[in-house]
């Protein structure tokens, strides 16, 4: 392809699609994020290390660790959850689980339809559940040292019984 004025006056917007193509790369901010794209901020732990969010809409968050923390059950979040942001949702959630009736189970989507009504929908595979976004407005402290991690890990089968 010969260089032309023409060629030439678009090379500025081929640089800007090329750029807005790669993934962004965070290490604060993540509650801005989410509340920016209709989520509450509370969704993901104050203990977020980084982050990347890829033009496509996939989100990836980086823990020091796997902790534990509380909403209306107790919540568990991997050293890595990835999801999909879309405008009010995540959806396909990977390395988060709430505990139901004693049993762990994975949080699949978590969806916000309308944020006037004042709720939230959380896809549990089994089940949904419909909660106060109340619940979630603060980011919460997630806890790695504590003996309910040991009671996680012990329960999911990460520690022998002695």
């Amino acid at each position: 392809m010969a260089f032309t004025r023409k060629n030439h006056l678009l090379l500025p917007y081929f640089t800007l699609i090329f750029f807005l193509s790669l993934p962004i790369s965070h290490s604060s901010s993540i509650h801005d994020l989410l509340t920016s794209m209709g989520l509450p901020a509370g969704l993901l732990p104050k203990e977020v290390k980084s982050y990347k969010f890829s033009g496509s809409g996939l989100l990836e968050v980086f823990l020091d660790g796997p902790c534990l923390t509380k909403f209306d059950t107790m919540a568990f979040y991997e050293s890595e959850v990835r999801a999909n942001l879309t405008y009010g949702s995540l959806t396909g959630v990977e390395g988060f689980s709430q505990e139901e009736l004693f049993l762990w189970l994975p949080v699949k989507d978590i969806i916000v339809d309308d944020p006037s009504s004042g709720l939230i929908l959380i896809d549990i595979g089994l089940a949904h559940k419909q909660l106060s976004l109340s619940l979630f407005e603060d980011p919460p402290s997630c806890s790695t040292k504590s003996k309910l991690m040991e009671k996680f890990r012990k329960e999911k089968g990460f520690l022998a019984q002695r």
